[in-house]
């Protein structure tokens, strides 16, 4: 007596519902969404350096520096960073070459006391490294400028498990493109800087 085979059942809607979910669900863990980072002073430096008449390659640390930077892992071009340089964090380690930097023959910083970085756009060159073209405003003048970015490393932080992220950068300007070209080309006009940073997510609610 032959046995009767009994057709495969076709998988119900309600079933098809959920495993549509479920794709959905594990889609959008694997495309995660950007993460806003805030920029940490105590761990962040943009140093300028030019040549002073051939002798020396003096340099110049901007701190107390503010700002945000957002990254998309799946989508760099879709990142940004905004920065703020306050010019009370100049200091060259010469206390009269900082007030001469701050007096209106440089920075004016009593009627211009911040410059600031917008990016416009980052372009992801592979192997963590990354062109953040943007612009910067110094005394009132924006220009535009190209940094060349090293992602160092994007990590949950040892001490507190908060995702963490750290760049270095560099960029080569002029400064008398800024109002600030006293003395050039004597004392160089190209000025490059060099950027370190970290920067941390908010904390969770």
């Amino acid at each position: 007596m032959m046995r009767r085979v009994r057709p495969a059942r076709a998988p119900s809607r309600v079933s098809a519902t959920v495993f549509a979910l479920a794709l959905a669900c594990a889609t959008a863990v694997a495309q995660a969404a950007p993460v806003e980072y805030r920029i940490d002073p105590g761990h962040t430096d943009v140093i300028a350096q030019w040549n002073h008449l051939g002798f020396s390659n003096p340099t110049a640390h901007f701190g107390q520096v503010d700002g945000t930077i957002v990254y998309d892992a799946d989508k760099v071009a879709a990142s940004s960073v905004q920065v703020t340089l306050p010019l009370s964090g100049l200091n060259s380690h010469v206390a009269r070459f900082d007030a001469h930097l701050r007096n209106a023959d440089f920075f004016d910083a009593d009627v211009f006391p911040v410059a600031t970085f917008r990016s416009t756009a980052v372009e992801d060159l592979g192997e963590d490294r990354l062109k953040v073209t943007g612009a910067l405003t110094i005394k009132d003048i924006t220009r535009t400028v190209v940094l060349d970015a090293v992602l160092d490393k994007a990590a949950p932080h040892p001490r507190n498990n908060r995702p963490t992220i750290g760049f270095d950068a560099t960029a080569n300007l002029l400064r008398s493109d800024f109002g600030l070209g006293l003395g050039a080309p004597a004392v160089s006009d190209e000025v490059q800087l060099r950027i370190t940073t970290e920067a941390q997510a908010a904390a969770a609610d």
